[in-house]
């Protein structure tokens, strides 16, 4: 059973050459849904041998779903333009158990890094994500930031993605803060209303967990940093939920 490649990307130049140089190891085709880039990316995913749609950015879970029309293969290993299959991913796809199996989607841990260090700590492993299922009975979710797959019979391995998401944590935190405004829009469409109290309390709450048990406390500054990010996004989303609703009195 070939497999597809869909990547969604903006402005990616960095990362997409390398990114489609390891998709193609394992995939039959690449299909690329791409935001309008004002950069090379374009240029150098099509000069990699993938196939490039324009569509303006529709949200994560949206993107990824409109992307599906154009994946010729049931199999879908949609990855981020950041994101590379390790050596151990690479070999479960290699066995080709999954064309004989009953599951449609597979979850793999995420490997985390700042630069090349790995994040390893704060709640940042394992993290876990289903990047690999059948479109047949599989699909994303239509959340515009953090989808995840929708499935009839979905299985963890222990394999790992490589998440290269940032150099500076100013590309972390810039892009929490841009996760938590469209997790509270979501919220805010669903009506859900929360007191002046919840940021305080869920950021806290985040704060701790992360410092004192997932590890951060055990790995210095950096280990109390990536606790803080935790509790900025969980304190931001719920402060511009509350400031939505203030918006429409």
């Amino acid at each position: 059973m070939p497999i597809t490649g869909l990547v969604i990307t903006f402005n990616e130049e960095k990362n997409i050459g390398k990114c489609l140089d390891s998709l193609f190891q394992y995939c039959e085709e690449v299909i690329i849904i791409d935001s309008n880039s004002t950069d090379k990316t374009v240029e150098i995913a099509k000069s990699k041998g993938a196939k490039v749609y324009l569509q303006a950015y529709l949200g994560d879970g949206p993107q990824r779903t409109y992307g599906l029309q154009y994946c010729k293969n049931d199999w879908i290993m949609n990855l981020d333009a950041d994101e590379f299959l390790d050596e151990d991913a690479l070999a479960f796809i290699r066995k080709k158990e999954y064309e004989n199996s009953t599951f449609d989607a597979y979850k793999f841990r995420v490997k985390n890094f700042l630069g090349n260090k790995l994040i390893n700590f704060s709640g940042w492993y394992p993290d876990s994500k289903v990047r690999f299922f059948n479109k047949k009975t599989a699909f994303p979710s239509d959340h515009m930031a953090h989808q995840y797959i929708i499935a009839t019979n979905e299985k963890s391995v222990n394999v790992h993605i490589l998440h290269y998401g940032w150099e500076s944590y100013k590309q972390v935190i810039d892009k929490k803060n841009q996760y938590s405004t469209w997790a509270a829009q979501q919220l805010f469409e669903k009506g859900k209303k929360v007191s002046a109290f919840k940021p305080i309390l869920n950021g806290t709450v985040a704060f701790v967990r992360c410092y004192f048990f997932k590890k951060g406390i055990l790995n210095g500054i950096d280990g109390f940093a990536f606790s803080l990010i935790q509790s900025f996004f969980s304190f931001m989303k719920y402060v511009k939920l509350i400031n939505l609703h203030r918006a429409i009195k």
